[in-house]
């Protein structure tokens, strides 16, 4: 297992787990005052996203999903697919993922995400307005849909 990181000024330090150059986890950047550990080509196009607006959609990331259930692989494609700047409801997503009607168990995929900005699950907003964003909070996930210029 090898981590990294990335630095982002104006936002914070991000963080990586990677086996070889499978992404296992990452962290969206947040204050700190520690140094990242390292660097990998992963972390620098992370950067650019915040930094220049990159418009990468990180679909040739390959990810750790061994364990995930036939439901969340569906949720978790159709949310990859999900062009920068979009924004969808959990029942929106459901939908496209095969699975209407399951926008709870959207939720849960969302809230568990452990591919930070990868798998983008702060496109996914609330029917009646943004939704939450776990510990980085509402503010953080309006950020992040501001800098995509998404419209909601």
């Amino acid at each position: 297992m090898r981590y990294a990181g990335y630095v982002v000024e104006g936002w914070g330090v991000g963080e990586l787990m990677l086996d070889g150059d499978t992404l296992v986890h990452s962290e969206a950047p947040k204050p700190s005052a520690a140094e990242p550990p390292g660097s990998h080509w992963l972390g620098e196009r992370l950067r650019a996203y915040f930094v220049e607006g990159s418009l990468d959609d990180f679909l040739d990331v390959e990810l750790d999903l061994d364990g995930s259930t036939p439901f969340q692989l569906a949720v978790c494609e159709a949310l990859r697919e999900l062009p920068y700047g979009e924004t969808v409801t959990y029942g929106e997503l459901a939908a496209l993922a095969g699975h209407p009607n399951a926008q709870r168990a959207v939720g849960s995929f969302c809230a568990a995400n452990r591919f930070a900005i990868v798998v983008p699950c702060h496109r996914v907003v609330a029917a009646g307005g943004i939704g939450s964003y776990g510990s980085l909070g509402v503010a953080y996930k309006q950020r992040l849909l501001e800098l995509e210029r998404a419209a909601l």
